[in-house]
């Protein structure tokens, strides 16, 4: 019997280690989504970097009237879009840390995408 508890406890121990350093970033990147801690507000970050885009085609849920912040780090000019109702459109310059913030105001399908580079970053199923 004590074998049997001494090898579930392996098996446990080694799920939680691989499970960590599955959620873990080797490049050191920022999350590409984030709940703020201050706030209630649904944060992504994005990450234009070399022609490439992060996070693309991300799925994620939110509520109708809460507020969401895009932050933005690029080394390139393009245009963030939010087909959302009301829609939004925001220009996104070289530089890090850029924030743009809007709340969603109708339940349904949002998708945010980067118009120059032809990326979707985001879906949001915004819930009544």
């Amino acid at each position: 019997m004590a074998f049997v508890r001494h090898w579930g406890a392996l098996v446990l121990v080694g799920g939680l280690l691989v499970a960590g350093c599955a959620a873990s970033d080797p490049a050191g990147s920022a999350p590409t989504t984030t709940v703020a801690g201050d706030s209630d507000s649904l944060v992504v970050a994005v990450r234009i970097a070399g022609g490439s885009v992060s996070p693309a085609g991300v799925r994620l849920e939110t509520t109708v009237g809460r507020p969401i912040e895009i932050v933005v780090d690029s080394d390139t000019d393009d245009e963030l879009h939010v087909h959302a109702t009301p829609e939004h459109t925001f220009a996104i310059t070289p530089g890090t840390g850029l924030r743009f913030r809007f709340t969603v105001d109708v339940p349904g399908r949002v998708e945010i995408e980067l118009h120059h580079a032809r990326r979707t970053v985001a879906t949001l199923l915004v819930r009544g």
